[in-house]
């Protein structure tokens, strides 16, 4: 069996399950700290037609971000038909627990038997992060005037995108550091080849246009979980304006994402709990609410990533 086959075929199946036991094991201490029992009447009070709101508003989040997907491929020459599309794209939600998302760039080799070379999937999944940071910066901003300590946190991760898109756009030095790396024998010399390929291409979806099309699309699909959210908290008794639910819930993204860890793990429900409590929530309720937003957006992801995985095979 060729390596790429194995990876594709055995290792995102067993990082699924790992990821998904590990999380598993974490929410369940969240659900005891909070109280089975609260969770459990927190479930039942929300009613079914709220958390069906809920799973549709996040897949109009996942779908919103396919689109934006589907154009970037577009930009770098390498289209692919939506249905064999949108099957790798969702496939990649099957690893959104791993730091960094990384695990998404599985859509690299389901995508590669289509004739979609690596740099350019690789670049379109950096020009999704990218955008989806740009996104969740702009949603912060409705909030931020009333969170003075987000403010720091907010302003180094703007300033640190500006300037990764400044010099991205360099291109005299990407050449340069390419010219450079190709006369040398090591092996980390050919990954700086492949990576200065990556931005070449990932440059080409951060024109003026594209980078509007990316941003727009970002700060739609993530609004929609905001609100969300903020639709949640008004079904648990504990209403709170939509600006301060959007807010809170991209922060807490902003935060997971910056932490590296899999899938903010732990960061994000962290903030997310901390900012309901300042806000007035009692901390099970704040737990309880953590508990069904992280469950009917990430998990929610996951497990349809898992399931069109077992189908891309």
């Amino acid at each position: 069996m060729h390596l790429n086959s194995f990876i594709a075929q055995k290792l995102p199946l067993r990082a699924v399950l790992w990821s998904v036991a590990l999380a598993a094991l974490g929410y369940l201490g969240l659900s005891l700290w909070a109280g089975w029992r609260e969770v459990v009447a927190a479930v039942v009070q929300v009613g079914p037609f709220v958390l069906i709101g809920l799973l549709a508003l996040s897949l109009c989040n996942y779908l919103l971000r396919f689109l934006r997907w589907a154009r970037y491929l577009a930009l770098l020459d390498a289209p692919v038909p939506w249905r064999i599309n949108l099957a790798v794209y969702f496939s990649g939600f099957a690893l959104t627990t791993s730091p960094g998302k990384l695990g998404e760039t599985l859509r690299s080799l389901l995508l590669k038997p289509h004739g979609v070379p690596a740099p350019a999937s690789l670049a379109a999944f950096f020009a999704e992060r990218v955008s989806d940071l740009l996104a969740i910066l702009v949603l912060t901003a409705v909030g931020l005037w009333a969170y003075s300590p987000a403010r720091p946190v907010v302003g180094l991760a703007l300033a640190a995108v500006l300037v990764f898109l400044v010099l991205v756009q360099w291109t005299a030095l990407i050449t340069a550091i390419d010219q450079w790396a190709a006369t040398l024998a090591q092996k980390w010399a050919s990954l700086v080849v492949k990576l200065c390929e990556i931005i070449l291409h990932f440059r080409r979806c951060f024109s003026l246009t594209a980078m509007a099309m990316g941003l727009a699309i970002g700060v739609l699909a993530w609004f929609a979980e905001g609100f969300g959210f903020w639709w949640l908290l008004a079904a648990l008794g504990h209403p709170l304006p939509l600006t301060t639910a959007v807010f809170i819930y991209a922060f807490a993204m902003l935060v997971g994402g910056l932490s590296f860890l899999p899938g903010g793990l732990g960061s994000s429900e962290a903030v997310m709990i901390g900012l309901l409590v300042m806000n007035g929530f009692p901390e099970p309720a704040a737990v309880t609410a953590t508990l069904i937003c992280r469950l009917a957006t990430l998990w929610f992801a996951v497990g349809l990533g898992a399931i069109f995985v077992t189908r891309t095979r």
